[in-house]
């Protein structure tokens, strides 16, 4: 039993990646993830994906920044109807630079902050998608989800019942894994129900 746990870890070990320790690799590492998004990305989503993954150590990231800034690799501009709120852009020359310079970082790095970041746009587009809050009630708690559309208009507005907040939050974040999913369902039970 003690071999096979041994194995499980030595596994992990191998496909976990270290923080990149350098801003060099941090540098080529940020224009490849622009250049693959192909997007503006606000700077507090960025250093998320990079610095919040593991994947660029903090220190090397802020220097990576400033000198991406300072040479003209990305451009930093304000997001239009967000206050205090910028966003970091790819020039045409952080574009060739991502292009050429992508070989001298290991395939790992470049495929994980690329996968972290679709997760991270995937989590706030769900986000956006579906609200829940909890309405404490004398004898626990209101789970209120509302499933929002792109003009967030009500899809589906419902409260479930949870006997304490533990239930309410687990039940909650169960919801959160899969809005669509979820709202997929209570269409489902709803189409199917027949009066016998």
């Amino acid at each position: 039993m003690q071999d096979k746990k041994n194995k499980n870890i030595s596994q992990t070990q191998k496909t976990e990646t270290p923080t990149v320790m350098d801003s060099d690799t941090a540098n080529i590492i940020i224009c490849y993830l622009l250049y693959q998004i192909d997007i503006p990305v606000q700077k507090e989503h960025l250093y998320d994906i990079a610095v919040g993954s593991n994947v660029i150590n903090y220190f090397f990231y802020q220097e990576s920044i400033d000198y991406l800034l300072n040479n003209d690799m990305i451009q930093k501009k304000p997001v239009s109807g967000i206050k205090e709120t910028v966003e970091y852009k790819l020039t045409q020359q952080g574009k060739e630079f991502a292009k050429q310079a992508k070989d001298k970082v290991g395939k790992e790095y470049l495929d994980k902050i690329v996968s972290v970041a679709f997760q991270y746009f995937a989590q706030i587009k769900r986000q956006s998608e579906l609200k829940v809050d909890y309405i404490p009630l004398h004898k626990g708690y209101y789970v209120h989800i509302r499933c929002l559309d792109e003009e967030a208009e009500d899809l589906l507005d419902m409260k479930l019942y949870a006997p304490d907040i533990a239930q309410a939050k687990y039940l909650g974040a169960q919801i959160m894994r899969n809005p669509s999913g979820f709202y997929g369902k209570i269409l489902n039970a709803a189409w199917s129900n027949e009066d016998y």
